[in-house]
């Protein structure tokens, strides 16, 4: 009983029970990944056009990304502190955006709907900072898959969302705005205190291969499955109790996860703490003394080790290392990456990949909506696993929380540049062009919504074209970063002989 006790204890303060809780957040608070499924009916109750649509998706995207707020408070406050705050905004945000869309109030002014949904919106960049900090925090040499894994689930809340609310099958729509303000405010109330940075060790272990492996597994099959799903509702007529059964099935999916930390702690060995204190230095490349990397350097050595004599430290370090270099000859431990290629470099070919997405729609090309959507959502999320990455490598992880936060302010300038300015105006341009040719025939206007809509390949053809080339654009800018960092990461994960 008391050995019972003692694992339930570590089990408590496992860092593996912190990761998978923090991916429980992710999955159910990436709320602006919803927003496509919100915004028709705001857009009908309210009698918006696209432009003043657009107008609301670049303010949305602009509170969930001006974090600098919260990237600020996450070196002085807890992380339970970050999760709160993020959930009361929540709340309150898409709380009045609710009420007044559950209302029909149609007389409501535009600017009143800019502040819920920024409010709202807003607090997904304390989730983000918090989940993102605690978990890099945690796992120092595994940030890459850390930062893809959290990311990954964060970008199927709006399909895992919204098979959660069909179980309920409300007759009204806005109730899907409901449940995006008290959903995620829940998940996030129950687990904020678990969430949080641990203390003991946080080297790579032999375990850490197979369950990232094993966590990224889950991720794939989810997001096959939640396609499947949509795809299954697209096609048939699925009835209630189906539904039901597949949003189960959903569930199970994103609770898998939790295998990690009970297998790791209730049915493996644990390993010596002896051992535990020395594997902080050996994982480490070895530098020149006159050179100094700072996002490694910032990482504190054990006061138990540094109290050792220099001669009984060499010679415990040695044999260790010894270990540890015959268990990766034989395959059971990798302790660094394959290659030294710096992180941008996979970044340029993925913007070379968005590139010929966009480009394959602008020519209207045979299946073009479902190339660039599997193309532009690889790009996107890969590169947002990237960069966040990259930057904790460059820079450390002191300031972490602020220097993500301000890489995201890309977003919303972004979407004020291109969506709101570009997008939206040419497609407003060809509506208006399509509606004129309409009114010449009155009996094609019979039945038809008052709202503007562009039908067909030329709405975005024209947008996607100059997203093309500003995609390879970005692609040359990288391997700019790729030739100044280059040396950084020889020094970080291998010789210069692995770089091109």
């Amino acid at each position: 009983m008391v050995h019972l006790h003692e694992r339930f204890k570590a089990f408590l303060k496992s860092r593996w029970l912190v990761f998978v809780c923090a991916i429980w957040i992710q999955s159910f608070t990436g709320i602006g990944y919803l927003f496509g499924s919100i915004s028709p009916m705001i857009k009908s109750i309210m009698g918006y056009n696209q432009r003043q649509l657009s107008l609301l998706g670049v303010v949305k995207t602009l509170g969930g990304s001006v974090g600098f707020v919260a990237g600020s408070l996450s070196e002085v406050l807890p992380i339970w502190g970050l999760l709160l705050i993020g959930a009361l905004q929540n709340f309150v945000g898409y709380g009045l955006l609710w009420y007044i869309v559950h209302r029909r109030w149609s007389g409501v002014p535009l600017w009143v709907l800019c502040i819920c949904i920024f409010v709202g919106g807003n607090g997904e960049t304390f989730f983000n900072t918090a989940n993102l900090v605690c978990c890099v925090q945690n796992f120092p040499k595994n940030r890459g898959p850390v930062v893809g894994i959290l990311k990954g689930f964060c970008g199927l809340t709006g399909a895992t969302l919204i098979q959660v609310y069909a179980i309920f099958n409300f007759p009204d729509k806005a109730s899907l705005i409901f449940m995006v303000a008290v959903g995620p405010t829940m998940v996030v109330i129950a687990f904020m205190f678990v969430v949080r940075p641990v203390e003991g060790h946080k080297q790579v272990r032999e375990s850490d291969d197979s369950s990232f492996l094993f966590t990224y597994s889950i991720c794939l099959v989810l997001a096959a499955y939640l396609l499947g799903v949509l795809i299954l509702e697209d096609t048939l007529n699925l009835n209630q109790s189906i539904i039901t059964l597949l949003a189960i099935g959903l569930i199970i999916l994103i609770v898998l996860p939790i295998i990690i930390p009970v297998v790791l702690v209730f049915f493996s060995t644990p390993q010596p703490s002896s051992e535990e204190k020395l594997l902080a230095n050996p994982l480490l490349p070895r530098q020149d003394t006159s050179e100094l990397i700072l996002s490694e350097a910032e990482e504190e050595r054990t006061s138990e080790l540094d109290a050792l004599p220099a001669f009984e430290r060499r010679k415990r370090l040695a044999h260790l290392q010894a270990k540890l270099l015959q268990a990766a000859a034989d395959g059971a431990v990798r302790v660094k990456r394959d290659f030294a290629y710096p992180r941008p470099l996979a970044m340029a070919m993925l913007q070379v990949i968005m590139a010929f997405g966009f480009f394959y729609y602008a020519m209207g090309w045979p299946g073009q909506i479902y190339v660039v959507t599997v193309l532009i959502g690889l790009g996107y999320g890969s590169h947002w696993a990237i960069l966040p990455a990259a930057v904790s490598e460059l820079f450390g992880l002191k300031s972490f929380g602020a220097l993500y936060n301000f890489l995201t302010l890309s977003n919303p300038a972004g979407s004020l540049i291109f969506s709101e300015a570009l997008a939206s105006g040419l497609y407003d341009y060809y509506a208006e062009k399509q509606a004129s040719l309409l009114l010449q025939n009155p009996i094609s206007t019979l039945g038809q919504d008052k709202s503007l809509t562009c039908l067909g390949t030329i709405c975005y053809s024209l947008t996607c074209g100059i997203l093309s080339g500003l995609c390879i654009v970005a692609a040359m800018l990288s391997l700019v970063v790729v030739y100044r960092t280059r040396r950084v990461y020889t020094q970080l994960y291998g010789s210069s002989n692995s770089l091109i």
